[in-house]
This record gives C-alpha cells, structure tokens and sequence, in this order.
C-alpha cells in the first residue's frame, strides 16, 4: 500500500497548502484590521456597534494568524523521515487503518499543522492529522497491528494500524 510513498512529495504538497492557507489568511486580517479602523467604521451614533464589531473580527483574525504561524514554523522545522516496521508512528508517519466493522481503508499523514486537509499523492488520498486531533492522539505511539479507537462527531471509531511509514 505505502511502500512506494514519496514523504517529500507529502510533505511539500502539505507545505504548500499551508503557504497558501497563511497568506490568504493574512489577506483578511489585513482587510479586517483596515476596514476597522477606517473612518466610515466610526460609529454613528451610541447604538452602532460596527466598529465594535469589526474590531473583535480583526482580534480574531489577527490570533488565528498567530497560530498557523506557529502552526507552520513548527512543520517546517521538521524533515520527512522514513519509519520501519517497528517505529511507532509519531510526527511526519503516513498511515494505513483499517476501520471496523465494515473493513474501509483511510491513509493519513501526521503533520505539526494543517489538520482536516486531503493530499492527493499518486492514487492515495491523505487526510492532514495533528496530535490535537481525537484520532491524532489516539495513533501516537501506536505499531503496526495495534488498535485504535478515538471519538468522532459520528461515534466512537475503530481500526487497525496496518501501515506506518
């Protein structure tokens, strides 16, 4: 299944998506901040709450900022590594599960940032997991062979490590 994985393609694919993310996102907080301190956001009177308003979305904003950015700082820092078959998965791992009952396949990669993202590499397709993540937490440390369990907004979900590399 992994064995032909390229972890630099994963790992600049994920690189790439995060750039882009971090800009667009300075984009808006940049807009936001503008526009909250523009004059025509002045207030018009004591029940105009635009400017209130917009300030809050700009400090929003503005710690969203803050944390990709050290979202992203953190994945840079780190290289892609191969794991063997008896590495417990731990940051940068790409794993197989096999979820129960029904048998369904998932490949994930664990990254310091960019959870709930798709990497389409080759004919796989990567799900983005941090360790903050439910699932995230529940692979850390895990072998091949191991189970998982985690909670998910659907229930609590089941598999088997089949794959780490």
């Amino acid at each position: 299944m992994l064995e032909h994985i390229d972890k630099q393609a994963v790992h600049a694919a994920l690189e790439e998506y995060l750039d882009a993310e971090l800009a667009q996102l300075q984009r808006a907080q940049r807009a936001t901040q503008e526009g909250a301190t523009h004059e025509e956001s002045r207030p018009e009177n004591d029940k105009d709450t635009r400017a209130l308003e917009s300030t809050y979305l700009a400090r929003g904003l503005s710690d969203r900022v803050a944390a990709l950015e050290n979202g992203v700082a953190a994945f840079k820092g780190l290289r892609p590594r191969t794991f063997g078959p008896d590495d417990p998965v731990a940051l940068e791992a790409v794993v197989a599960i096999e979820f129960e009952p029904d048998g369904t396949l998932a490949y994930y990669y664990l990254a310091a940032a960019g959870a709930g993202h798709k990497l389409s590499i080759g004919p796989l397709t990567l799900h983005t997991l941090t360790p903050k993540s439910p699932l995230g937490k529940a692979l850390i440390g895990r072998y091949v062979d191991d189970e998982v369990e985690y909670r998910s907004p659907q229930g609590t979900r089941r598999g088997v490590v089949l794959e780490i590399r």
